[in-house]
């Protein structure tokens, strides 16, 4: 694999009129297990504008909720605002994961969502697609998958902000990128980080020197190798479980 961003090569900016039917993401977002039928029926409603400039935002927190996103390529994060007018970043998400779920409850986000980098994005209407999800019982089943993916993206959250180490909130950020790296055909032990430190310690709720020093640590440990954003895993096995987690021996081949 090459130091080239593997958020950013999962679509060429040339194929972004692809279909969904048709789209490489097709088993990791909204089309997953649906007929040919139903995915057109969504297909229908899948709006694909100009690429996303890094820096740019989706949507802004307080605004009123009438879409959900899905980035094609690129990575975009999701933050609010500390009392100080920091970022407090709650979420990373990759090619394929949808974002923009949080404005369902109250009718307005709840955080902000910006690009990381250059990002193509599909932008799905609610409105249509309640109407949609109305008439194929499939696309009301992924609504709820994508729902349930939320609420467990939060506990993951949670888990990684529990009462750990600097080192072992960075090691399970980076156990968790290598595992959905990984599941979008891209190596488990080798990526780029599309995000920054100062990102990086936004979301581990830590002081950007601390982690500099936390990657140090995993570095002399022999866990990690890094160069800039390209982060190579020794063995994910022993992230794991520097992490905590019991590690199948097929778990083992696989990182």
């Amino acid at each position: 694999m090459t130091a080239d961003s593997p958020t950013a090569n999962v679509v060429t900016l040339g194929g972004l009129k692809a279909a969904c039917a048709t789209c490489n993401l097709h088993e990791l977002c909204l089309p997953h297990g649906m007929k040919d039928a139903e995915v057109a029926e969504l297909e229908r409603i899948v709006s694909r504008g100009r690429p996303v400039g890094r820096g740019r935002t989706l949507f802004r927190i307080n605004e009123p909720f009438r879409a959900i996103y899905v980035p094609r390529s690129g990575a975009v994060k999701t933050y609010t605002l500390g009392s100080d007018g920091s970022e407090q970043i709650v979420g990373f998400h990759l090619p394929g994961e949808v974002i923009g779920l949080d404005g369902m409850v109250e009718h307005r986000h709840q955080v902000t969502a910006e690009a990381l980098e250059l990002a193509s994005v599909c932008e799905l209407p609610f409105d249509l697609l309640e109407h949609a999800a109305a008439r194929v019982p499939a696309l009301q089943h992924q609504l709820m998958r994508l729902m349930s993916r939320e609420i467990a993206g939060k506990e993951q959250q949670l888990l990684t902000l529990g009462d750990h180490s600097p080192e072992r909130r960075l090691a399970l950020l980076l156990l968790d990128l290598s595992q959905r790296f990984a599941h979008r055909g891209f190596s488990a032990s080798e990526f780029n980080l599309p995000m920054s430190r100062q990102d990086i310690a936004a979301y581990l709720r830590l002081a950007a020197e601390t982690v500099s020093r936390a990657f140090g640590k995993l570095q002399r440990e022999g866990l990690v190798e890094v160069e800039g954003r390209l982060v190579r895993i020794a063995s994910g096995a022993e992230l794991a479980a520097f992490c905590g987690y019991a590690v199948s021996g097929s778990q083992r081949r696989v990182c």
